[in-house]
């Protein structure tokens, strides 16, 4: 329980010698290096998950996020040991206040990763959906890219037509010559059974339209392969490019991707913004703790040794930096008196320096 005291000391950034002198301030000190111990353990775990979204390599997650989790924990101590309490409230408040500044920067930095871990359901399958209305985009951003399959489609479609029109000529002359052979009254038929001249003058024209129905399918057949040809070059082309985009989606699920993400349910959903926001300033919190437990504790027994200790060793340094001066004016002038004494003894005796 000592070595656990002494470690919590020494996280909150103390003089351990004279926090000894001190038993009454030992609790408090214990509790805010906890306070600073926590926040680093949360800090390496947040970036833990972070980075490991990032490299998705366990080695070189655990080791940046222990460096990460260190730099937090010594940015912390360093925080809350350099604040000093004068026992005026006002004056330790605006020298807390950029330390609080920072210390919220930095909770808002260490409560996003975690926000990404515990809506991570929620943030799969709002991804998911972002992926699916990025596909469709893509789809849609492919077809204006490609006109020229709609174009060759109608081309097409104006070939088939031609050909379907040209069937229906010869199966309508098919009907007449066929009403004609066997009486059939109609205004195009005389009505009367048999080969006569006016069957003959129906199967010439069926015969025409048969062959022209002939013709017309073959050469539109012809036009409607080469065109099927580039149309399914075009298409692969179409094709080739979409999956390129899918497989571009499909790995959108990095950090920037998820916090996107998160802010879009936050925006859609008001239980996950709210819950969100709880989780900010529980981190915000816990980060401003040791700086605010501080800055309201009343000043103790270890704040008035640390300043005296402090003043003492300022005093001594100027004492001896004083001290120095001295010595250093007083061996100039004896040295200044030492030249002028034998400048004037060499102009006595006529020479020169």
């Amino acid at each position: 329980m000592n070595k656990l005291s002494h470690f919590l000391w020494f996280c909150a950034g103390t003089y351990r010698p004279l926090l000894k002198r001190c038993p009454t301030e030992a609790n408090k000190y214990v509790g805010i290096g906890g306070t600073v111990l926590f926040t680093a353990i949360f800090a390496g775990l947040a970036a833990g998950y972070a980075l490991h979204t990032i490299f998705d390599n366990l080695v070189v997650t655990i080791l940046l996020a222990l460096v990460w989790a260190t730099a937090i924990f010594n940015l912390d101590r360093y925080i809350v040991g350099t604040m000093r309490k004068n026992g005026k409230s006002w004056t330790e408040f605006k020298l807390a206040a950029p330390r609080l500044v920072l210390a919220i920067v930095l909770a808002l930095v260490i409560a996003k990763p975690l926000e990404l871990r515990i809506f991570e359901k929620e943030i799969n399958q709002q991804l998911a959906t972002q992926k699916l209305e990025l596909v469709q985009q893509t789809k849609s951003a492919l077809e204006a890219n490609y006109p020229e399959i709609a174009g060759l489609d109608l081309q097409i479609g104006a070939l088939q037509e031609e050909i379907a029109a040209s069937r229906q000529f010869r199966n309508e002359k098919q009907g007449e010559y066929d009403a004609e052979r066997f009486g059939v009254k109609t205004p195009g038929t005389s009505g009367r059974a048999g080969i006569g001249v006016n069957a003959r003058k129906k199967e010439e024209q069926l015969d025409q339209a048969q062959k022209a129905y002939e013709e017309t399918e073959r050469l539109n057949r012809m036009k409607i392969d080469q065109l099927e040809v580039e149309k399914t070059r075009l298409n692969q082309l179409k094709e080739a490019a979409l999956l390129d985009q899918e497989s571009t989606i499909s790995e959108m699920d990095g950090i920037a991707a998820r916090l996107q993400a998160l802010s879009d349910l936050s925006r859609k959903q008001s239980a996950i913004n709210l819950a969100n926001s709880f989780i900010i300033l529980l981190f915000i919190l816990l980060e401003t703790a040791p700086i605010l437990v501080k800055w309201m504790a009343p000043r103790g027994p270890y704040d008035v040794l640390l300043a005296f200790r402090e003043n003492a060793l300022i005093l001594h340094t100027e004492d001896q930096w004083h001290q120095t001066q001295a010595k250093t004016t007083a061996g100039r002038e004896i040295f200044d008196f030492q030249l002028a004494n034998q400048t004037s003894l060499q102009k006595t005796r006529g020479h020169p320096l």
